[in-house]
């Protein structure tokens, strides 16, 4: 009976020892974060700080130069997850293009440089009111959709050339030649109206130089 109960007790001790050792690691969680979620977290406030100098400033210049650092700062993020394609298109489509667009257009329609009192307006409570809105909607949407959802930023690039393409032009091809052709409609409307427009203008210039030349020739007679 004392040979039978410790290899009783020895299998059990066994049994317990093994299925310790089986179970699942903890998973992810927020009271763990690697050196890599910390630094996401701090470019992101540095992002949300650069934005909100954009939008309060009442310095054109300056605006445009804390849009390059907030915009660079996504480009960060994007890295920081794993998403180099995106990031890279970040980098050259916005600060190499639209950012440098915007700094010429100010350079060429003679800007202020200093504090310029046209750049602020009165409906900041009501922008403040829509943009908070907006936030916590999108932040709502993100949350709700993922979860449970855990990125491994340790792992392979996870938004690299090859893999965005295949997800782009197999599973979302549709609403990508969609929104092409979207786009090129609102090019040629532009376009167009644009010509509507001029082509206005135009008759009533001429239109005004008919009727000087007609008080001209009034006065002749009357001479």
């Amino acid at each position: 009976m004392t040979f039978a109960a410790t290899v009783a007790t020895a299998a059990t001790a066994a049994t317990a020892t093994s299925t310790h050792s089986a179970a699942p690691a903890a998973g992810p969680g927020f009271l763990s974060p690697t050196g890599v979620e910390i630094a996401f977290v701090l470019v992101g406030l540095v992002t949300f700080g650069a934005a909100l100098v954009t939008v309060t400033t009442r310095k054109l210049v300056h605006a445009a130069l804390w849009l390059v650092v907030a915009l660079g700062g996504l480009a960060v993020e994007y890295l920081l997850l794993t998403a180099e394609f995106i990031a890279w298109v970040q980098v050259l489509i916005y600060l190499g293009s639209v950012v440098v667009l915007l700094l010429f257009g100010l350079m060429l329609t003679k800007a202020p440089i200093g504090r310029s009192p046209d750049a602020d307006s009165g409906n900041r409570p009501a922008a403040l009111a829509v943009a908070v809105a907006a936030a916590a909607a999108l932040v709502w949407v993100v949350v709700d959709a993922f979860r449970t959802t855990w990125i491994d930023l340790g792992g392979p690039a996870q938004g690299s050339t090859e893999v965005t393409g295949r997800m782009l032009f197999q599973n979302w091809v549709l609403p990508f030649e969609a929104l092409s052709v979207l786009l090129l409609a609102a090019l040629v409307g532009a376009v167009v109206l644009s010509r509507k427009r001029g082509a206005s203008d135009g008759d009533h210039d001429h239109g005004g130089g008919a009727r000087g030349g007609d008080h001209g020739s009034d006065k002749e007679r009357q001479r």
